[in-house]
């Protein structure tokens, strides 16, 4: 059996089990009580729970960072939402330079069971300093995990094995996905160890993740409409990456196109394609491709935003050149 249900909903869901079954977990962001959450996550949440549990913050990144960092070293299973990504500068010292390092620094004596969600990602016509894809720059650093959730079902079931995580966790919700339905089987299960074949093909591997899926997914169908099978692979854990899918499917396949809505330098694509290099570089039978957003900030109007970030036209034209 299935139910219908949206990426917001299946969310939405994951926190009220969380806050439900384990009286440590609470919810902290700005507007997430009365507003009930700037993408209305949490709507009724703070009349459920109480303002105890569902915390209305300052507009301060850096301190309320910081307070859920203190409340996971003190026992507590703190949720702190991040309104948007690029708001996540803000609070990178209490990311990068104490929850990532607690563990490390005392010796395995300490843990910060932390979980952050944040909204990240472009396509809502909301320029340049709401359109960040910064992922890459938090799978970089050692001591947290870094989710990146594109499906119903990792929606729903990411949050309860991140609350569990001894460890720093971070998730990007791909703003993009929010009101994205989609059948929830009775019998899911998720994990936040290993990426997932979303689609089996043996022409070409294409690794993808976040807001990219469904792109890469819409492509997949051009592509076998041609007569070229796809495989898909969706990333979906950041940090630590699971090579061994991305290897195995490459192998299968002999190409790979990597897709990514970050800016092509420096980017998670750029680190994937290495891992290619080092782990299954004799099966390629053709250069490893990738199709990023375009090296500039993402402009506002709808027809600059569409040509700046990657399409299925472009993933399509990216693999056809492989195979020419």
């Amino acid at each position: 059996m299935t139910r219908k249900l949206s990426y917001r909903e299946a969310m939405r869901e994951a926190m009220h089990e969380a806050l439900t079954n384990d009286p440590r977990v609470f919810l902290m962001g700005e507007d997430v009580g009365r507003y009930g959450g700037t993408y209305a996550f949490s709507k009724g949440f703070l009349d459920e729970f109480g303002p105890a549990r569902i915390r209305d913050t300052p507009l301060s990144e850096l301190g309320f960072v910081g307070a859920g960092v203190g409340a996971a070293l003190g026992g507590m299973r703190p949720i702190v939402e991040v309104m948007t990504v690029n708001f996540s500068l803000l609070a990178l010292d209490q990311i990068v330079n104490n929850a990532a390092l607690y563990r490390h620094m005392s010796g395995g004596q300490f843990s910060v069971p932390l979980v952050i969600r944040m909204a990240t990602g472009a396509g809502r016509q909301l320029a340049a300093q709401h359109s960040h894809s910064l992922e890459n720059w938090y799978a970089h650093i050692p001591g947290i995990k870094v989710l990146a959730p594109a499906t119903i079902e990792d929606a729903r079931g990411m949050l309860a094995p991140a609350l569990a995580d001894p460890d720093p966790v971070v998730i990007f919700e791909h703003a993009g996905l929010f009101n994205m339905e989609g059948e929830l089987p009775d019998d899911w299960t998720v994990d936040i160890a290993s990426a997932k074949v979303r689609r089996t093909g043996k022409d070409v591997a294409i690794i993808t993740y976040g807001g990219s899926l469904p792109k890469v997914l819409a492509a997949a169908e051009t592509l076998a409409a041609d007569g070229v099978e796809a495989e898909v692979i969706d990333l979906r854990v950041l940090r630590p990456l699971d090579t061994a899918t991305i290897a195995a499917a490459v192998a299968k396949c002999h190409r790979a196109v990597v897709v990514d809505e970050g800016w092509k330098s420096g980017s998670l694509a750029a680190e994937v394609m290495a891992r290619i290099v080092e782990h299954a570089f004799w099966e390629l039978d053709a250069p490893v491709a990738r199709v990023c957003s375009a090296e500039v900030p993402i402009p506002y109007a709808k027809h600059l935003e569409d040509a700046a970030l990657p399409q299925p036209e472009k993933i399509v034209t990216a693999v056809k050149g492989l195979l020419a």
